[in-house]
């Protein structure tokens, strides 16, 4: 079996994800291309092979324009579209895989997918988010743009069994296949904790937070900032990259943190980190905050990198994956969404008491195997259903 999986990230968790699970899927049996951008990080044990003719979308940042912006965004957008489809044709698969779903400008390059489909090709997704709540445009066409991302799908993965939200019209063909989420593995701490805190200038003994990935105002930075004046014997690192320039800066916390006068307890790794240092930020810390809004409702990576570190959270989200996983396995305390005294109240509990995680059973669970396993299966069941 020939897959062609398309990678529409070079960094982070849906990077990440995309070579753990193409790895899996290779070490199942199949031959898997993967296309992506001049950015996509190789040389770190791929099984798969990486073509990397996409252009990636880091030119943005040299607009100031967002009209600019916009219009570089979509030529790069529509470009690598029309890549993908040739790549396809001259290239003879019969199924392929996107490691994202998307809905971006869908109404204007899905055509030439439905007409692959519509030759026999099967088209599955990773559906990480399946509530599509961010309106790009107006909301007809956010409405479109998601039936236009599904239209030429058979194939739907999710992490947990809530069907796809606002697909725009009723989709009789698509089927939605829940997957576990496997473990991120960076490897091995270098440095002891010692060593590491000292770097970080923090006192052996603290009671040290981490927030760790990309800079998201859903995150709720802010509340914990605001959670850390009531608790003047915590310490909080924050590591991780800026990720859109609609989203609150690293600045307007440090000047937040500033404000609320625990400016002194925190400490700022505002950059992509090195895949090398992220287990010795894991060794440094003793809790991680997850306290997404009540609008998230995905699975997290930084969770499935935590659990193979046997780091515990204070967590908090909407319905989804992330809660169900916390409270199946007691991997740490979960909290009220949106609520700095819900922050508080979970971080002085995780420190009393702290919970007995099922490190074990989740990772027995929740493997990439498994997930390779499920996504061979319902290709495979898919083929099988359309050409009897």
């Amino acid at each position: 079996m020939r897959l062609l999986y398309y990678s529409p990230a070079s960094y982070g968790g849906i990077a990440d994800y995309a070579h753990e699970q193409a790895n899996a899927l290779v070490e199942l049996g199949i031959d898997v291309t993967l296309i992506c951008d001049s950015k996509y990080p190789l040389n770190r044990g791929e099984k798969y092979k990486p073509i990397p003719i996409l252009r990636d979308y880091d030119s943005q940042k040299y607009f100031s324009c967002k009209y600019l912006r916009a219009a570089n965004y979509t030529k790069i957008c529509l470009s690598n579209f029309r890549k993908i489809v040739k790549f396809i044709d001259k290239n003879k698969f019969h199924y392929v895989l996107f490691g994202s779903y998307s809905e971006y400008l869908a109404p204007i390059w899905s055509a030439h997918f439905r007409q692959l489909s519509g030759r026999g090709l099967t088209f599955g997704a990773v559906l990480h988010d399946p509530f599509r709540e961010y309106i790009f445009g107006p909301h007809w066409w956010h409405r479109w743009s998601i039936a236009s991302g599904y239209s030429f799908l058979k194939l739907v993965f999710i992490h947990q069994s809530v069907l796809p939200h606002n697909i725009g019209f009723p989709m009789s063909n698509l089927t939605t296949c829940v997957i576990p989420h496997g473990p991120y593995d960076f490897g091995k701490a270098t440095l002891s904790k010692e060593a590491i805190r000292e770097q970080f200038t923090l006192p052996i003994n603290a009671k040290v937070l981490l927030s760790f990935g990309h800079i998201r105002d859903n995150k709720n930075l802010d509340l914990v900032l605001q959670a850390m004046v009531c608790l003047p014997d915590v310490y909080l690192i924050v590591a991780g990259k800026e990720q859109l320039s609609s989203q609150r800066s690293v600045n307007f916390y440090r000047t937040l943190a500033i404000d609320l006068g625990v400016a002194d307890r925190c400490r700022w790794q505002h950059e992509l980190v090195p895949s090398s240092e992220v287990p010795n930020l894991f060794r440094a810390c003793d809790v991680l905050v997850l306290t997404y809004s009540k609008s998230f409702h995905s699975a997290s990576g930084v969770l499935n990198a935590a659990v193979n570190y046997r780091k515990i959270c204070v967590a908090s989200s909407g319905e989804g994956p992330l809660k169900s996983v916390v409270d199946r396995y007691n991997l740490g305390v979960w909290v009220e969404p949106d609520s700095s005294s819900a922050i508080i109240r979970g971080i002085k509990e995780i420190f009393l008491s702290p919970p007995t995680p099922q490190w074990d059973k989740y990772l027995e669970d929740n493997s990439w195997a498994k997930n390779a396993q499920c996504v061979i299966s319902s290709f495979q069941g898919n083929f099988y259903r359309a050409t009897l």
